[in-house]
This record gives C-alpha cells, sequence and structure tokens, in this order.
C-alpha cells in the first residue's frame, strides 16, 4: 500500500491549517485532520438558486426552460438581476444545443430591450454546437475555464445533446448517473456553476423531484435540481439541493423574463383571499361561508380560513350568525 500524504495538523488554540483543495477526495484522512481543514465558503451565483456544481433546471417542453436559463447567464454576465436577485458577475458560457445564431439573437434583444439600456455584453459566451461528455466536452469547458478572467456559470440546453449513448450492458441508473456525474465533478473540482436543462416526464409525480425525466441516477448525481411546472395556480419553480434551502416559488413571465412573485404558498392564499372578497364586493347581501364556496369553487374550510383572516385585515365583518359582509357597508 502506498503511503498516505503527510497531513499537517492544528495544534489546539492554533488557527486551522488551511489546506489547497475542497475536492482532493483520492486518498483517505483521518477525521481530526478533516476537522483541521479550512475550505472556501460555497460560491452562489444566483443566490438561493444556484451554487457552484451542478443544477438540472428540468420542465416541460415550451413552458419556459430556456428563457429561464438565459436570464441567469444575461443576469450574471453583467451583474445583473435573475429572479430578484443581484448576481455578481463573471463569465457565462451558454451551450445553446437546440438553437441557432438567428434565434439567439432574437432571444437576447427580447431580454435586453430596449437597446439604449443595453449592458456590456462581452461576458457572456455563446456556442450552437458541443461535443458529448465523455468525447470532449469537459475538455472544452476546461479550456474555456483556463482562458476566462472569472468563470462563473456554464449552461447547457439541452442534456439529451450531450448525452452520451448508453453502453450495451449498463442498467438505466447506472447509465444516467454515468452521463452527468463528469459535469458533476468538474463543476465541483473549480468551484464553477452547471446548469444543465432537461425535460421531465408527461405523467405527474407528487414529489417534484419524482418529475424529471430518467432514472433517480440523474437527481443522485446533481447537487441541486430545479423544475418548472404550470398548474391551475400558474407557474411555479421548486428546487431542492444540496448547498440551497428547499423552494417553492410562484412565477409570472414577461417579455423573456422570469419574475419571482413570492413563495408559491403565500402567493396562493393571497389570490384566494382576493377571490373571496370580490365575491363579498359583488353581493348585494351579506353571504355565508356556504356562498361563497359555491361562488368561487372553493372548500369551505378555505373560505372560512380566508374570511378570518379579511376580518382581521379589516376588509370584511360579521353581519350577523355566519354571514359576512364587506366592511362598512
Amino acid at each position: 500500500m502506498a503511503a498516505l500524504p503527510k497531513i499537517t495538523k492544528s495544534a489546539p488554540g492554533e488557527p486551522f491549517q488551511k489546506l489547497e483543495s475542497a475536492n482532493d477526495n483520492k486518498a483517505p484522512i483521518s477525521a481530526e485532520a478533516l476537522l483541521g481543514m479550512e475550505f472556501p465558503p460555497v460560491s452562489y451565483v444566483v443566490d438561493g438558486y444556484i451554487a457552484e456544481g451542478l443544477t438540472i433546471l428540468a420542465g416541460r417542453p415550451k413552458l419556459g426552460k430556456s428563457w429561464m436559463a438565459l436570464g441567469f447567464a444575461v443576469a450574471v454576465a453583467t451583474g445583473g438581476q435573475a429572479l430578484g436577485v443581484d448576481c455578481e458577475p463573471g463569465e457565462v458560457l451558454y451551450l445553446a444545443l437546440e438553437d441557432n445564431r438567428r434565434r439567439l439573437k432574437e432571444r437576447l434583444e427580447v431580454v435586453l430591450y430596449p437597446p439604449a439600456s443595453r449592458p456590456d455584453m462581452s461576458r457572456l459566451s455563446l456556442v450552437t454546437e458541443a461535443a458529448k461528455i465523455g468525447g470532449g466536452l469537459v475538455e472544452f469547458l476546461d479550456e474555456w475555464r483556463k482562458a476566462a478572467e472569472q468563470p462563473k456559470l456554464v449552461i447547457i440546453d439541452t442534456l439529451s445533446m450531450v448525452r452520451p449513448p448508453k453502453k450495451s450492458n449498463q442498467d438505466s441508473y447506472a447509465a444516467d448517473y454515468d452521463a452527468i456525474s463528469p459535469l458533476q465533478k468538474w463543476a465541483g473540482e473549480h468551484g464553477v456553476a452547471v446548469v444543465v436543462v432537461h425535460h421531465v416526464r408527461k405523467a405527474e409525480a407528487e414529489d417534484p423531484l419524482e418529475a424529471v425525466s430518467g432514472t433517480n441516477g440523474l437527481t443522485g448525481a446533481a447537487d441541486t435540481i430545479m423544475v418548472l411546472n404550470r398548474n391551475t395556480d400558474g407557474p411555479k419553480l421548486y428546487g431542492r439541493g444540496r448547498d440551497i434551502e428547499e423552494i417553492e416559488k410562484a412565477l409570472r413571465f414577461d417579455k423573456g423574463r422570469w419574475e419571482v412573485l413570492g413563495d408559491a404558498d403565500e402567493v396562493k392564499r393571497s389570490d384566494q383571499r382576493r377571490s373571496v372578497l370580490r365575491v363579498l364586493e359583488e353581493a348585494e347581501r351579506a353571504l355565508s361561508p356556504d356562498d361563497i364556496s359555491k361562488e368561487i369553487g372553493m372548500k369551505v374550510n378555505n373560505v372560512n380560513q380566508q374570511l378570518r383572516a379579511l376580518i382581521k385585515s379589516g376588509d370584511a365583518e360579521k353581519a350577523g350568525y355566519g354571514q359576512y359582509k364587506v366592511a362598512g357597508r
């Protein structure tokens, strides 16, 4: 057995000894030595959403995943905002592998409108063709990283365009894991954020992570999973990862840009409250919770919750037992 590398320990009362890499995982290390190491803090490219490492951004076709990815790219390259978050500027590489230069130019013009206030876009590099993972892609990314002054973000749109073919003797889980683990390893080693755009299954899933197309090998290899979805409450972004808190945000899409309206549950409650208040405003008499429930198709328990909130805020008041009206009417 080869001798283990010499490890510098911290004496009691002395500051931790800083070692070079957070990802030099080839040789065993004692827990005592690990406790004496310092690592740089995790770097966030879009705080609360995208950290260094590999992120999968999944969603249904034509829902706006590429617009969101382009928004991330522009915000980081210009030090602008994405999803309401200020981004620290850095160099970005966008692999738009399902687009051509004409379409990319059109999309950029939408996102950067009006032209008179367009920021400097020199830190955003665009590619429409690339090798596959295991066939030169990681080497290409590393050449870009070495040439970039401050490499921060790589976006690959989409996974299917760079995914290597499944080997004849591989099971589906292993094929999925092996497909993206080289990207995850490269991103972690160099402190770069890599966002891979992907699709979701056609079937609905209770857990948003289960909606990601493929096996758990994909979601297991990634550091963060974000799922863009739309239901009767409108579009939502769900996220879960090793270095981000679990999120579920209500969104709005306007002129090529995604905007966060707030936490999805809170936005839904606010929408329900407005619906109840609107019915009370339009009514010519006081209404019961059952009346309101039938009018807007909301469960009576939910109606009662919203009525209590409206009374607390001073927008509604009781008009007798089990009857409610707009305050002051």
